[in-house]
């Protein structure tokens, strides 16, 4: 995957993903964003906002204790990252996270979330800073983590879709 990053464009792509999903920013913002624009959901914006951050912070409590090295490739990765460890993937966890919960909140997060998220995703194997397994990993965790919490966040009186 990473061979894939040579061309300007898809490395490009790849870079920008991986730089917008950073510690989960582009999914966070994206639910404050919900949580300001959505006043009759708001509270449900917030609380999907919080399950994405409980993913991200739980693959970071993951990585702690698993502490696998990131690959060692012949090319070098096309991002710095924040940490050493990478598995499980907190890109993964987060974007995977934003598309359950996002998903289950409108019928547009839905359709327009998970195809972000799956590039998410696939630009952190790209960008040569995860193996497969972290991404796979990060993304369980994060699809987890948002399911369990779901009923939760529409108790918030969300509307059923």
């Amino acid at each position: 995957m990473r061979d894939c990053g040579t061309d300007p464009r898809v490395g490009g792509a790849a870079r920008a993903l991986s730089l917008s999903g950073e510690h989960g920013a582009l999914w966070l913002a994206a639910g404050l964003a919900g949580a300001v624009a959505d006043r009759e959901r708001r509270t449900a914006w917030l609380r999907a906002t919080a399950l994405i951050g409980s993913a991200h912070l739980a693959s970071m409590a993951v990585k702690r204790v698993v502490r696998r090295p990131r690959p060692r490739l012949a090319l070098l990765p096309l991002v710095r990252t924040a940490g050493r460890h990478s598995f499980p993937s907190s890109h993964a966890s987060s974007a995977v996270a934003a598309a359950v919960a996002f998903g289950a909140l409108r019928p547009a997060g839905h359709r327009l979330v998970p195809p972000l998220a799956a590039a998410m995703c696939v630009s952190r194997l790209v960008v040569g800073v995860h193996y497969p397994t972290d991404v796979a990993a990060g993304a369980l965790l994060g699809g987890v983590t948002a399911g369990l919490g779901t009923k939760w966040m529409r108790g918030a009186h969300v509307r059923p879709l």
